[in-house]
């Protein structure tokens, strides 16, 4: 795998993953751009609209059409939200051309004309969106937004992100909200999708078995031509610098048979390298199966179903998940803290470190085993600003040893507290 970026225009970027590990060229284009209340439920509606059709293929039933000619190519789109910024994302997934049938047929080019297309020509009636698409996808945005209380697992884990960070872009739910809606019109959602393909930060990916001419045909494409260049705002991955405070405690009561309690940590960092540190440190308190958290608090007290944790490297957070019956909250409490004070001690082994680190690196080498993992490898670095090969990784994982853990827990701090009961 050999990983080359171009920077097309200002604020342009593309990225090429030159691999012949598939017989598939997976193409990606992502829309960063900082969160906030004022765009988050636009944002959301746009990354679903911009599917509905472009001016050269008017409707789904077309660009299905489209993929179908393009011996069986697939499109899919989504919307994350990564550190304070909220990313659309669109994918088209062809055949290499060495891989099909000799004929004229240029399936690169083909795909890579047609998902700009999608992206950066949508079908537009009367400078406004198609009104029947834009009330469709209003309510398929309100049905999403409705039915995230169904998983309740994670709709605690959203919940306490909300607290949390209350008043603050990560707070905010990705798909919006649903008094934001009605008030959208199909011009206004135009207008703002304009000024957002004009102000973002846009990065093209290509992952596959790459064609030498892939830059000039980016730089010519019609779409491209019309961008201008653009400072590309994003919020950068953070460090955490938050002053340790007395934690919140959130319970809230909702018709569940099981209790959901998370809590979010704050783990204040003074460099991003230190983010290797609190890699191992998270996954001996929670992160994988020989975990402190699962060991003491599922099988030992046999307290949770679930006893987990999450390192969210773009904030500087850790997660802890458990599903615990809900007289058992304030024991469960009691142990969870205990093993984060634990940490602090240094009351882990040296084989706790070596399993955790099999671990990890096991996971990132498996990073070049699918196409879609490999670009979010190299996009994660992009908004970090921080490059890294595969390789280098890895040796920063073997690095850390048990004295740097122990650094990374003393500054860890329970900020929220959430448990979701009857």
């Amino acid at each position: 795998m050999n990983y080359k970026k171009a920077i097309i225009k200002q604020g342009i970027t593309l990225h090429k993953i030159d691999t012949n590990k598939f017989k598939t060229n997976l193409f990606a284009i992502f829309l960063t751009t900082k969160l906030n209340r004022e765009n988050v439920t636009k944002n959301a509606l746009i990354s679903s609209i911009l599917r509905r059709g472009t001016m050269n293929l008017p409707s789904q039933e077309e660009i299905s059409k489209k993929m179908e000619e393009m011996y069986g190519g697939s499109f899919d789109c989504g919307l994350d939200k990564t550190g304070n910024n909220q990313v659309l994302k669109f994918y088209i997934e062809t055949v290499n051309d060495k891989f099909i049938p000799q004929t004229k047929d240029d399936m690169l080019k083909q795909s890579l004309e047609t998902l700009l297309d999608i992206v950066f020509n949508p079908y537009i009636e009367n400078n406004a969106f198609k009104e029947e698409y834009l009330a469709q996808e209003k309510n398929n945005i309100k049905q999403l937004i409705e039915g995230k209380i169904d998983n309740k697992s994670r709709y605690a884990l959203d919940r306490c992100i909300e607290e949390m960070y209350k008043g603050e872009s990560y707070g905010l739910y990705k798909y919006g909200y649903i008094e934001d809606l009605e008030g959208i019109t199909a011009r206004d959602l135009y207008n703002y999708y304009q000024n957002l393909i004009s102000n973002c930060k846009i990065d093209i990916f290509v992952s596959g078995i790459i064609d030498d001419q892939l830059d000039e045909l980016v730089k010519n494409n019609e779409n491209i031509k019309q961008l201008s260049e653009r400072n590309g705002e994003f919020q950068k991955a953070e460090l955490n610098n938050k002053k340790n405070t007395e934690p919140k405690e959130i319970i809230e009561k909702m018709d569940v048979t099981q209790g959901k309690l998370i809590l979010g940590l704050d783990v204040n960092l003074s460099n991003e390298e230190l983010k290797y540190d609190a890699l191992l440190f998270n996954s001996i308190l929670g992160g994988s199966a020989n975990s402190k958290l699962f060991q003491n608090v599922r099988e030992k007290a046999n307290l949770a179903y679930v006893a987990s944790s999450s390192y969210v490297r773009f904030k500087s957070n850790i997660f802890i998940k458990c599903g615990i019956e809900i007289e058992n909250y304030k024991k469960a409490l009691e142990i969870i803290k205990k093993q984060i004070e634990d940490m602090k001690n240094g009351d882990f082994t040296e084989d706790d470190i070596e399993n955790s680190k099999k671990g990890i690196i096991a996971s990132i080498k498996t990073i070049d085993d699918e196409q879609d993992t490999q670009i979010t490898f190299y996009f994660g670095q992009e908004l970090s600003n921080v490059p890294i090969s595969i390789n280098e990784y890895i040796k920063n994982v073997e690095s850390v040893n048990k004295q740097n853990i122990i650094d990374i827990a003393k500054n860890v701090s329970i900020n929220t507290i959430y448990f979701l009961r009857n």
